[in-house]
């Protein structure tokens, strides 16, 4: 696929075949059964078919579709691994690869949005994408003043596409819920379609990015590439190489999974204390190991993609941390009281103190324990836990609401828990919430690294005011 298919006829008419093709191979394999062959040979085989359309159709249409999957991506550590093994493959293709645009449409899209001498502005520029995404694609390209840049340019028709695959997700959603246990599809579809306007707009990106880079330039752990243009739907921003996150899963060794689990720990919780906005998007695909030739120690973790970011002005609300620390001191009676101010718990469900806590104490086992092994094996028993009807964890989360001013953070921390788990990290994550997190500790957090910084994030409720930022002639 070359382009993206815009129209919209086109593209429902793709997703809307998804179940029929899945009851077709269903109704296949019964047969294959019926004609002597294994049940699990025959599952084997659908499953495998089932995530080669599933995943195809996704990565082909972009757009929200692949958005969605590069989303659920993360959660696949989730699944059983009888389940989990055809899909991994076709899960992960999602997370740094999809069909490119044509040069010469990219070509287009530069002149019209940098202007018809765009290429004044490059020393070199490789028509090649070195990377996909969900609406747009990444060039490497050597600016006007020899630094080396990602240049990243917007699918045409992006926001339409985008717009259409999640509300036509919406509907086929039964298809991928059963597949990831606990996990609610349609909550996760709407908080993504609500974040459309946001994702598309590459100035509130830039934004958002300047200030991570700022605040993260010169620290020994986290680098943000600098920001060095932005015009329309198009963002150039410096170079960074490394290895992705996704090869660290598929091949590293333990101690290259130990130190990119590290820093993602660290990265979840120091961002918004020190920028007050959360990175919202934590799919391998978004993140670098660099590594240099010394200790582990001294290796950095590289942040990509900032088009999808929540304002948190004073970092990550007070009461997450106050609940965790209460719950770890096994105080039920205020673990719930405090679910209730914040709406988790809504005035006319009455619930048992102690019922909430043997709810909770297993999710948080990572905060209780100085270095915690996060494994798929451990995930999946969380998952099978909540999704199993038969178990009180069950009945007793069907009874939790999501307030909306969480469902973001919940989201992000799953998903970063979720890649940990991919990873097989042993990871300090309480020293990280520890220094990080409000009310977690009675001490307060740490400092930014630069002195200069240390005073944090401007104070703001609302998305930073707009400003233009053309590209510098050479």
């Amino acid at each position: 696929m070359s382009d993206l298919p815009r129209k919209a006829v086109t593209r429902t008419a793709r997703l809307a075949a998804l179940p029929l093709g899945i009851a077709g191979r269903a109704t296949l394999g019964l047969g294959k059964r019926i004609g002597g062959r294994s049940a699990e040979v025959v599952t084997a085989e659908l499953q495998q078919a089932t995530a080669d359309q599933l995943f195809k159709v996704l990565g082909e249409l972009k757009g929200g579709a692949m958005k969605f999957g590069q989303v659920l991506s993360v959660f696949e550590a989730a699944l059983p691994e009888e389940v989990a093994g055809p899909y991994r493959a076709a899960l992960t293709k999602l997370q740094d690869a999809a069909p490119p645009m044509p040069a010469a449409k990219v070509h287009t899209a530069l002149a019209q949005r940098l202007g018809s001498n765009w290429r004044e502005l490059f020393l070199e520029f490789d028509d090649r994408p070195a990377a996909a995404a969900s609406i747009g694609q990444v060039h490497r390209a050597v600016w006007h003043d020899g630094r080396q840049v990602a240049v990243k340019v917007q699918y045409p028709g992006a926001g339409d596409a985008l717009l259409a695959d999640l509300s036509q997700l919406s509907r086929v959603a039964w298809l991928v819920g059963p597949l990831i246990p606990g996990l609610d599809i349609k909550p996760l579809i709407n908080e993504l379609r609500e974040r459309v306007s946001e994702e598309l707009d590459y100035e509130l990106e830039a934004q958002a990015q300047r200030r991570h880079a700022e605040e993260f330039a010169g620290d020994p752990d986290i680098v943000v590439p600098v920001v060095v243009a932005q015009a329309d739907q198009v963002l150039v921003t410096e170079w960074m190489d490394g290895t992705p996150l996704a090869e660290v899963i598929a091949n590293g060794t333990q101690e290259e999974r130990d130190r990119a689990g590290q820093l993602l720990a660290r990265f979840l919780f120091a961002g918004p204390s020190r920028t007050g906005l959360l990175h919202a998007d934590p799919h391998p695909g978004n993140f670098r190991l660099l590594k240099d030739d010394g200790p582990a120690e001294g290796w950095r973790l590289g942040v990509l993609d900032f088009g999808t970011v929540d304002r948190l002005p004073g970092g990550l609300p007070a009461p997450i941390g106050a609940s965790l620390r209460m719950a770890l001191a096994g105080d039920a009676a205020g673990v719930l009281k405090m679910l209730r101010e914040e709406g988790f718990v809504k005035p006319s469900i009455q619930l048992d103190p102690d019922a909430v806590l043997d709810y909770l104490l297993p999710i948080i086992e990572p905060a209780a324990v100085d270095s915690f092994h996060f494994t798929r094996a451990w995930m999946r028993a969380q998952a099978a836990r909540i999704a199993d009807p038969r178990s009180p964890a069950y009945n007793l989360g069907k009874q939790l609401n999501l307030p909306p001013a969480y469902l973001l953070i919940h989201r992000v921390t799953l998903s970063t828990i979720g890649v940990l788990c991919q990873l097989g990290a042993k990871a300090p994550f309480r020293a990280e919430m520890l220094e990080w997190l409000p009310e977690f500790s009675d001490e307060p957090p740490a400092k930014a690294a630069n002195p200069a910084k240390a005073a944090g994030p401007a104070k703001h409720t609302t998305a930073p005011a707009r400003t233009t930022t053309k590209p510098a002639r050479p």
